[in-house]
């Protein structure tokens, strides 16, 4: 390494500098690394031995690494950093080296080492470049897996220290070895990442294998392509749409049976609840007096008999009236009431059977008839 000394004497003190020539380190993500620092000066005075790692993340912004003064060391000082730096020997017999593990992308830039005692300086300037692989791809297809169409393969990493390059090809069956694409395939020279395979036939069903590659390593993906033919896209899309015919109709099915099942439930609970009619009243017989009692029947009823009469014959008909219509709850009344015409008996002729002698006799209403004596 390349030194250069500076002595400047002022009055009847000196001062000497010493600097290493700049030196550059490119490391990949996640590696150690141990930055040199050398220095003559531990020998001089132990108490006054001071040492300085700093890191310039820019002309005007500095941080400290890691530093050794009065006796102490203090490694804690980068929060981003905490943990992973450390002097690599013995710094005070002149081994003032950095060594960083696991390095990532914030810990590139450059370090200056810097040692001072009894007056005397010496420092050391080094550039480190952190460089990341590219981050494992992922590939995917867009177009359609049929014979005659368009397929393109499309790769990317969503990290990796710039350039990343791309390159795809076909791997053999057994995977062993990488085959050519075919002959119809198109790399798009504007994303390298992209292929085009025109005019998909069954000879274009493969594995195919994109690797992205820096200058810090490579990672790659694979994808499966399928060349499918035109009838058996069709067979495969009947069999689909048969499968939801089918569970259409067993839904269907199990929906109808259901419902049969609650409406018989509901006609069995209804019927206890159902109003029942009594039995249509008999109808009025015609009883034919004898000669004998006939004739002195009307000779003891005179004219009080036909005022009964006609009287009862008024209040029967007010009481068949009444009987003809039952007593119905309000849902079901329009419908009895019309039966109850239909069934309501003839009326009779009074006048007739006055004229025939008859006597009318009312019956009670638990019988809802009346008869003529």
């Amino acid at each position: 390494v390349n030194l250069f000394v500076l002595s400047i004497c002022l009055s009847a003190s000196c001062s000497v500098w010493i600097s290493e020539a700049q030196t550059e380190f490119k490391r990949v993500a996640e590696e150690n690394v141990t930055l040199p620092c050398h220095h003559r000066l531990g020998l001089l005075e132990q108490g006054s031995l001071d040492i300085e790692w700093l890191l310039h993340v820019s002309e005007t912004v500095q941080k400290a690494v890691i530093t050794y003064s009065g006796g102490h060391v203090y490694d804690d000082l980068n929060e981003e950093q905490k943990g992973r730096v450390s002097f690599t020997s013995n710094f005070l017999a002149g081994d003032a080296s950095l060594q960083i593990i696991s390095l990532q992308s914030s810990d590139a830039g450059k370090y200056i080492c810097k040692v001072k005692n009894a007056g005397q300086y010496e420092w050391a300037r080094i550039t480190l470049k952190v460089v990341e692989k590219p981050s494992k791809p992922k590939c995917w297809l867009e177009g359609e897996l049929l014979e005659g169409k368009e397929l393109s393969l499309q790769c990317h990493s969503a990290s990796g220290t710039a350039p990343i390059s791309y390159r795809w090809q076909r791997l053999s069956e057994n995977e062993e070895r990488a085959e050519h694409l075919p002959p119809t395939s198109r790399v798009n020279i504007s994303n390298p990442g992209q292929v085009l395979l025109k005019n998909l036939t069954q000879m274009s069903t493969g594995l195919y294998q994109c690797i992205a590659t820096n200058e810090a390593g490579q990672e790659s993906c694979v994808v499966q392509v399928t060349v499918q033919q035109a009838q058996n896209i069709g067979m495969i899309a009947g069999a689909v749409c048969g499968v939801v015919v089918g569970l259409s109709l067993l839904l269907l099915v199990v929906r109808l049976t259901i419902r049969r099942k609650e409406k018989k439930r509901y006609e069995e609970e209804e019927a206890p609840n159902e109003i029942r009619e009594d039995a249509e009243a008999p109808k009025a017989h015609l009883v034919k007096p004898s000669s004998s009692s006939s004739g002195s029947r009307s000779s003891r009823s005179g004219s009080s008999s036909t005022r009964s009469t006609a009287n009862s014959a008024s209040r029967s008909q007010r009481t068949l009236s009444t009987e003809a219509t039952p007593h119905l709850t309000p849902p079901q009344y329009s419908q009895k009431e019309t039966e109850g015409r239909e069934t309501e008996p003839k009326k009779v002729d009074y006048a007739n059977l006055m004229k025939m002698g008859a006597t009318l006799v009312m019956v009670p209403a638990q019988s809802r008839a009346f008869q003529t004596v």
